[in-house]
């Protein structure tokens, strides 16, 4: 009986232990998502580069690496951090956000 009482407890500690992992790693790529795209909203605003990188950087998850580029009318954020508690592996989470730079958005008045 302890013997079976032991291997159940021990299973029921790996499955918890999974379980947070992976609600962990689901809660730090909504945080990467959602830094992508508050970084694409204020750079197609236009705001400085240095303003676009802080604004993600509150939003994303600690120690994640933030790229800003342009390409013609668009702008593309990309946020890459390491997935928490498994850090020693080699997996990373990857979101980006594109969006419509204001200064090429042309109105409906200027047509006519």
């Amino acid at each position: 009986m302890t013997v079976e009482a032991a291997m159940v407890l021990s299973v029921l500690v790996a499955f918890t232990m999974a379980l947070v992992s992976v609600l962990l790693v689901a809660a730090a790529r909504i945080e990467c998502v959602d830094a992508a795209r508050a970084g694409a909203r204020a750079a197609a605003r236009q705001d400085p580069p240095d303003a676009v990188v802080r604004v993600t950087r509150e939003t994303a998850p600690r120690g994640a690496r933030v790229t800003v580029a342009r390409e013609d009318d668009r702008v593309r954020v990309t946020v890459v951090a390491r997935t928490p508690l498994l850090n020693r592996l080699p997996i990373e989470l990857r979101e980006e956000a594109v969006a419509l730079a204001e200064d090429t958005v042309r109105t409906g008045e200027e047509g006519r």
